[in-house]
Formats: C-alpha cells, structure tokens, sequence
C-alpha cells in the first residue's frame, strides 16, 4: 500500500515517520513545503501524473490560531484551498484521503462530550478554515476519514508541552487558564491510531468523521501542573481565567471529543492523557541526551 504523507516535518507527520518501520506492509512518501507545495495546483498536477498513491494522509495545517485572525488568506490557503486540491487528487487517483480537523470547529458550549454529529459553530477564523477544508474533503474526495482532535502536542515541533517545560525554567511562575477544559493528544497515539486503520479501511465511496483525543478531561492549568510534575520541575503555577489572558482568536471553553464511535468501530483502546504525557516527556529528556 503506497502512501503520501503531506507536512511531513509537522508534529504529526514527525510521528508517522518515525513509526513508518514497524509497518511492514506500508510504503511511504513523506513530504512539505521543500518537496510539494500542496497549495500549487500545477506543481501538485506534475506530481500525481508522476507518482500513484493508494492513501494521502494530510499532516498540513496552518495551525497559529492567533495569526490566522489577521492572516486569514494564509489560513484559507493551506486549511481549505490545498485541501480542496488533495481532495481532487485523491478522488482522481481512487485514493484513500486522510484529514486531520480540530476541536475549534465547535463554539465550546456543551456541557458534555461531542459527538461528530454534533452542529459545528466555529468562533475564530483558524475554526472557519478549518471546517471549510472538512468540507471541501466532503464535497471533492472519493473516499475519505476526517480525524477531529485536540490539544496536539508531540516531542517534535512548537506546543504547549514544550512552551511550558521553557518557561518555566525562565520564569519565577506561570500564569495559566483553568476555565477551559478539553482533552490533550500525544500526536504518537494518533499517528499509531491512523496507521493502524488504513489497511483496513475498505468503504468506498464514503467519507467518515471520527473524534479522537486521549482519555480524560483537564483543564490548561491542570495540563500545566502535570508537565512540570512529570518533569520534576518546581515553578509554581497560577490559576487565572480567560478574561485575564485575552487572545486574538476566541477558544472553546469546553471541548471534550466523545471517542466512542471510533472505539467501537475500530476496537481500539486510547491511552489516559497522563500516561501519554508521561511518554512523551520521557521522550523530550532523552533526546536532550
């Protein structure tokens, strides 16, 4: 099975790569920007007349929700136009097109775990953008999984893991919100998750959403404690709200991603929050080795 993997040198795609060997039966391609611009039509035409693919996994985003406020056309280049054009090639190519979404395509107003069904109601312009490039998957691909997650965070690239493990080694203590609450995702769970599933992926002619987060709800505040804990770091850190941290773009306020249909469908188990960020640190201090 012959498979493209776009924004490779992202936290996800970084994960999917260094996984890609203990996948005997998959052959991967892995790109970005330097080898494919996949908001270039034409250099994304020369390409797939060239190379045939049976599964585009998309690790692209334009992902600095507080920029994309004031850098709209950016964010609508990269999360809706290349998506479009992904999703045409994919559907030219009867390809398998996997998309990762996000949890800010919700407005943050329940009061219990979404479902993929659940009404949309983006409230920043990285959400809009961002459930554009879903559509576009919907209406172009031939057959396609959209994965919605949420508080990604990886020992590769820039996050909120690593941010607060620098901070607080510059910092005398950290101010942090506590009236948001979701569910962080290790990248490597969903990078495993994906990986796992496209061999068995037969549905043609479909596309399908699933939810996928790690297990457990916390709050940034709380998501902040257990990093330096894990870490044996002795910063102390502050709760605040919301009104007291104002952003460009807007956040959810909760936004816990209900995984059962993804579980059940797939039998899988997801691994506690705290015990993929347990990894995950063990992870960044070995590379700091």
């Amino acid at each position: 099975m012959n498979i493209l993997v776009t924004g490779a040198n992202g936290q996800l795609g970084n994960e999917i790569r260094e996984l890609a060997p203990h996948f005997k039966n998959l052959n991967f391609t892995f790109t970005d920007i330097e080898e494919l611009d996949i908001s270039n039509y034409a250099a994304l035409n020369k390409f797939f007349v060239k190379n045939k693919f049976d599964c585009f996994i998309n690790c692209a985003a334009y992902t600095a929700v507080d920029k994309a406020e004031k850098e709209k056309d950016s964010a609508t280049l990269l999360n809706v136009t290349a998506v479009k054009y992904l999703s045409q090639f994919s559907a030219s190519q009867n390809a398998l097109l996997i998309h990762v979404s996000t949890d800010y395509v919700f407005d943050g107003r329940n009061c219990k775990p979404y479902l993929e069904s659940d009404l949309t109601n983006p409230k920043s312009i990285y959400g809009k953008t961002k459930l554009d490039g879903e559509v576009e998957v919907i209406f172009n691909s031939q057959k396609a999984i959209i994965f919605r997650t949420s508080w990604l965070y990886s020992s590769y690239g820039g996050n909120f893991v690593k941010t607060i493990l620098k901070i607080a080694k510059e910092k005398e203590s950290l101010n942090v919100v506590c009236d948001q609450v979701g569910s962080p995702t290790y990248a490597r769970d969903l990078a495993k998750t994906i990986l796992e599933i496209v061999p068995d992926y037969k549905e043609k002619n479909k596309f399908e959403i699933f939810n996928f987060s790690n297990e457990g709800v916390t709050s940034w505040y709380d998501f902040a404690k257990e990093i330096l804990e894990i870490s044996g770091i002795k910063t102390p850190v502050n709760p605040i709200e919301t009104k007291d941290y104002p952003t460009d773009a807007a956040r959810p306020f909760y936004s816990v991603l209900n995984k059962s249909k993804i579980k059940k469908q797939f039998n899988i188990s997801i691994p506690y929050w705290k015990d993929s960020l347990n990894d995950c640190i063990q992870k960044i201090k070995n590379q700091k080795k």
